[in-house]
């Protein structure tokens, strides 16, 4: 049997720590392991056309299974294009390992052709960074950095130069056992007994969910009937807590809507649940606030807290609901559910009114729609922007439907190539990417990728031909908007002279059709969907101070605009009130 080098055991450690598949740009200092996945039938290599792709592929993988993706690019620039993907993998706590291949070792720290020091580079954006600089460091550095991002949830980074990677592997290499999940984390006794004593004592209860409430419906909801406490989210804790929530006060932050701030400013005692929310002109300052996170480093970052709790919210749940008192007092919880529906009655007219006549299309429709054909299990992914605005008022979760992007690192241009991470799990899956027409023509050359592997990806493009969000801050910060203009194509035609279905609307009456036309398509398919740029509606009494970024800094106000079938589910809770 021949001897294996360093590449082919670096991708059969991969393959025993479940990876199946390796998303990059080929390169020189990569062919050892390219070659090496080439022969290994348990593991593809993903040709994608920008690193930056790779890693939000491999981010968007790991984020839809849970398990460990990987993604690698060739030295200097190549592995450099990975990191806008990976910074957005960490700070989504997704398990990603990446390789970065180097110049040859003898070179380092030479000003070589393409020298950087990508060992150093990626701290920052990873728990763990380090280069293999003899073969002898296989496979126990490889371990570790696996290790490192399933243990810890995020990415880690192996740094190998070229040379090294095609050497010999050393003879009888330790290999240990790998971890491949995370335990659950249960609190300390003295943390549940202090918690329960502030529930009891408390009036007035709010819950407010982020995405560590992933797999904590049923308790969720357990705990909240049980001390009659309203239900607000972040985005992040959308997917995972809105849907069969009776008790459910909407979404906190500037892309909110409903009673959720209100919720969480007049209870006397809010507890966060694996939430890591970071706006914290939103967050109270004068009411009790305990914290629940499975990540120590989260808890009390945001705000000051009366109690910090470690430990993974379903865990604390079944220890904490059992023990405390049933409420029976459904005063404050019912005062928020009907504030919530006022309030999404309220602003519903915003997308409700002649809108299959108004041209352009008012996006808030697109995304109505959208909600109303997509399948019950699709995955959306979402670019950062107004499409954010549109998922989080429009698409309903039901517990199978999942919506990814860029929520934490709010980069641009995210939402085609996570589809692509998304779609590579399972090919029968509807993935559909909510798209701007500036994020999608920041990585457009990667829909070459959905019609070279024959992905059913469907992109849908809010195309206003702006920077929209951008030219909101301007706007709001009382700037004239400049250099926000896009002077687009026909994307849908330039989707067919790649290959795909390509399929432009400009009328809301061809809106529908479209889009099922779209949806019945076997392969990658595009819908060009010329939108109103000023859409948009913004309450008069907003100021200079309220928007940077995604932030308010002053106001408690958020952005107008209708919310989809969420008034429906409003509605639905104030009828199923129980009555005196």
């Amino acid at each position: 049997m021949a001897k294996q080098n360093v590449a082919e055991q670096f991708v059969d450690i991969l393959v025993k720590a479940g990876v199946k598949r390796l998303y990059g740009v080929v390169g020189d200092s990569l062919n050892p392991v390219v070659d090496a996945v080439r022969r290994n039938a348990a593991i593809d290599w993903v040709h994608v056309r920008h690193e930056e792709t790779a890693a939000f592929a491999a981010g968007a993988e790991a984020q839809i299974t849970g398990k460990l993706a990987a993604c690698a690019g060739s030295c200097g620039p190549g592995n450099l294009h990975l990191i806008n993907g990976l910074y957005d993998a960490h700070r989504s706590m997704a398990p990603v390992l990446a390789l970065a291949s180097h110049i040859p070792s003898s070179e380092i720290g030479l000003g070589f052709f393409q020298e950087t020091h990508p060992d150093q580079l990626f701290r920052e954006c990873s728990h763990y960074s380090e280069m293999i600089s003899s073969p002898k460091q296989m496979p126990r550095l490889l371990q570790t950095a696996i290790q490192n991002a399933v243990g810890r949830s995020g990415v880690s980074v192996v740094t190998l130069p070229g040379d090294i990677a095609d050497q010999p592997a050393p003879e009888k290499a330790a290999e240990t056992a790998l971890v491949t999940s995370r335990p659950s984390v249960r609190p300390g006794d003295a943390e549940i007994d202090k918690l329960v004593e502030m529930i009891d004592k408390a009036q007035k209860i709010t819950l407010f969910c982020g995405s560590g409430t992933a797999g904590a419906h049923a308790e969720v909801m357990e705990f909240a009937e049980k001390v009659k406490s309203p239900v607000g989210h972040a985005l992040r804790g959308k997917e995972w807590i809105q849907y069969d929530n009776p008790f459910d006060v909407g979404m906190s932050g500037l892309l909110g809507y409903g009673a959720a701030y209100e919720a969480t400013h007049e209870c006397d005692l809010l507890i966060l649940l694996g939430t890591d929310f970071p706006y914290n002109a939103f967050l109270p300052d004068d009411v009790q606030i305990a914290q629940v996170d499975v990540r120590p480093e989260h808890l009390g970052r945001r705000s000051k807290l009366d109690l910090a709790v470690w430990g993974d919210v379903k865990e604390t749940l079944r220890c904490l609901t059992p023990r405390v008192k049933e409420k029976t007092n459904r005063r404050f919880l019912d005062k928020m559910l009907k504030k919530h529906a006022d309030a999404l009655e309220g602003v519903v007219k915003a997308y409700t009114r002649k809108v299959e006549k108004h041209v352009p299309i008012h996006p808030e429709y697109v995304a109505s729609v959208l909600d109303e054909l997509a399948d019950d299990d699709a995955v959306f992914t979402v670019d950062t922007g107004m499409c954010n605005v549109w998922a989080a008022r429009y698409i309903s979760p039901n517990g199978r439907r999942r919506v990814i992007g860029s929520f934490s690192h709010g980069s641009m241009a995210n939402a085609l190539p996570m589809a692509i991470g998304a779609q590579f799990t399972d090919r029968k899956r509807q993935v559909v990417s909510m798209s701007g027409d500036g994020g999608f023509s920041m990585l457009m050359g990667d829909f070459l990728t959905l019609v070279q592997y024959d992905l059913p990806v469907k992109v849908v493009l809010f195309n206003n031909s702006s920077l929209g969000m951008v030219e909101l801050e301007m706007l709001v910060a009382g700037l004239p908007s400049y250099g926000t203009a896009n002077k687009n194509p026909d994307f849908a035609a330039v989707a067919q002279a790649c290959g795909a279905y390509g399929v432009r609307v400009e009328k809301p009456k061809d809106l529908a059709g479209a889009l099922k036309s779209a949806f019945k398509h076997k392969g990658p398919a595009l819908v060009d969907i010329v939108t109103d740029p000023n859409a948009l509606s913004i309450p008069p009494k907003i100021s200079a101070e309220m928007v940077t970024g995604f932030a308010l800094s002053a106001s408690k106000i958020v952005l107008d605009g209708g919310v989809g079938r969420m008034l429906q589910m409003a509605r639905s809770n104030l009828r199923n009130m129980p009555r005196p």
